[in-house]
This record gives structure tokens, sequence and C-alpha cells, in this order.
């Protein structure tokens, strides 16, 4: 016994040396740290955080410009993240967190979200979410439409016109979509108290004269140029929705036939019911 605990001091002093070797400021590590090797890191003035979780210890490298290596003796110098300026331990409410700033070219960063209670948290953290989600899309498609439903009434007299050029049962479906498209302004009419159908007339009125840009302002209900109010919406969000919504319409008309299912019948007409579960049966 004695032989082993001297094998596994070597080992650790070893480990440790291998880190020391690149004169490291702090180490991150998913495992724990023994009270040995702390021992021999605080003496090389070197802080250790263990216990770090394998989404933030890849955060981490991405803002320092670090790789994780699984064996010390792969450790090389330019796997040494010198891009942090600053690693220091605040408290936050009643907890202490760890913060890397000032780094270089960071990767990866933090948002530190505070509310009155978690529902609060909650919702603030669904905001965010979505708020960056938004610049990400105008990020990769650098494109926007007028909001408040003025896209969707353009889109819907363009389909109307182009139904009309269009004979038979074949102008069905440029019809179908075009008022289908009319509900985003409908509802938003609604849901601020106006007149629905001298509304959306007079934003037919609108579009019939121009104004493609016109829509409904969803605190008044009044029909405002959405250029001049300032509401606008990625584009990349609305061809995603069209598409969604067409090909779920193709879905559900490729069915020819739906089979709904009926319950057994024993001999006597009654209805058989399903044997529950017992706590004998689910322990076999």
């Amino acid at each position: 016994f004695t032989r082993i605990l001297q094998l596994e001091e070597e080992y650790i002093e070893k480990v440790c040396a291998d880190i020391i070797a690149l004169k490291p400021d702090v180490v991150f590590t998913e495992k724990g740290v023994s009270d040995l090797a702390q021992h021999y890191l605080v003496k090389a003035n070197i802080s250790a955080v263990r216990r770090v979780r394998k989404s933030d210890n890849n955060r981490i490298a991405r803002a320092c410009g670090a790789t994780i290596v699984n064996r010390t003796e792969e450790l090389k110098e330019d796997d040494v993240g010198t891009g942090a300026g600053l690693f220091e331990i605040k408290k936050v409410g009643d907890e202490y967190f760890c913060f890397i700033t000032e780094c270089k070219d960071p990767k990866a960063c933090t948002i530190l979200l505070r509310g009155a209670s978690k529902d609060v948290l909650n919702e603030t953290e669904r905001n965010l979410q979505d708020a960056l989600h938004v610049a990400r899309n105008i990020l990769l498609q650098p494109r926007l439409v007028p909001g408040g439903g003025a896209v969707e009434m353009a889109v819907s007299k363009a389909l109307l016109e182009k139904g009309k050029s269009v004979e038979g049962v074949a102008q069905w479906p440029y019809r179908a979509v075009a008022q289908a498209l009319e509900v985003i302004p409908r509802t938003l009419a609604q849901n601020c108290g106006a007149n629905t159908i001298r509304t959306l007339t007079a934003l037919r009125a609108k579009h019939a004269t121009g104004g493609s840009s016109w829509g409904i302002n969803g605190e008044t209900g009044a029909i405002v140029d959405m250029k001049e109010l300032g509401i606008w919406e990625p584009l990349a969000v609305k061809l995603q929705i069209y598409k969604t919504a067409v090909e779920t319409a193709i879905l559900l008309l490729r069915i020819d036939d739906i089979v709904s299912g009926s319950k057994k019948k024993d001999r006597d007409g009654q209805e058989q019911k399903m044997a529950q579960p017992t706590e004998e049966s689910m322990k076999e």
C-alpha cells in the first residue's frame, strides 16, 4: 500500500512538472485536483480551477486561444492560451464566479443575466435568445422587409394579380395563398381592437396605389408606413415561413384517406380496457 501511494505521488508530481514547465497562470480541468497537486501548483504561483463543465471548457479555450489536451505529456507551448488579459473571481449575489476578461480576438463570450425571480430571468433569457437569433439572421442575409403585415399584403396583392392572368382551376392556388397571407394583418387588427373589415379594406387600397410598405401599427391599429415607423423584419425569417407553410400544405394535400382507430370489443359488445401495469409486473 505504501508503494502504491508513492507511485501516485510520483505520477502527480510528474503531471504538475509538465504543467509548470510551460509557466501558465491558470489551469482549467474537467476533473478534480488533489491536495498534493494543488500544493505543487500553488508553489509555482499557478491557480487551478477544477470540475469545469465540458461546454464551459470549450468556450474558455475559444476565448483564450488555448487547446484542450487530455495528457500532460502532449503539452506544447502553442497549447497555452495567451489571449486572456485578466483572470479574477467576483462575488455576484451569494455565489462566486470566475471572470476571464480583456481577451484578444475572443471567439466566445458569456452574457451574465440577473433577475428578481426565476420566471423573470427565464423570460429575459428567451428574449435575449430571440434577439441573438435575429442578429444572426441579419448577418447571414443582410436584407430586411417592412413589418406590420406589409409584406404579407404585398405578396397577397401580387398573387391575386398573377391569378387573374391564369384561367380555370389553376388560378385557385394563387387565390388560396393570397387569402391565407391576409391572416397576418387581420390578426394584428383584431389584437388592437380595430375594425377588421375597414382596416383591411383601407390597407388593400393603400397597396393598390403603390404603398407596398404600409402595414398595421401593432399598438394603435392604425395604418401607417412601416418605413417611417421603423418596423422591419429579416428576409430570411419570412422566406422560411413561406417555405414551411407551402410544404405543409402540400403534405396535407397528398393525404388520400385517414384511417381512424377503434377500440376492441369483447363478445358481449363491451369495450375492453387495457390492463394497467402493476408494481410486480414492472419489477419483472
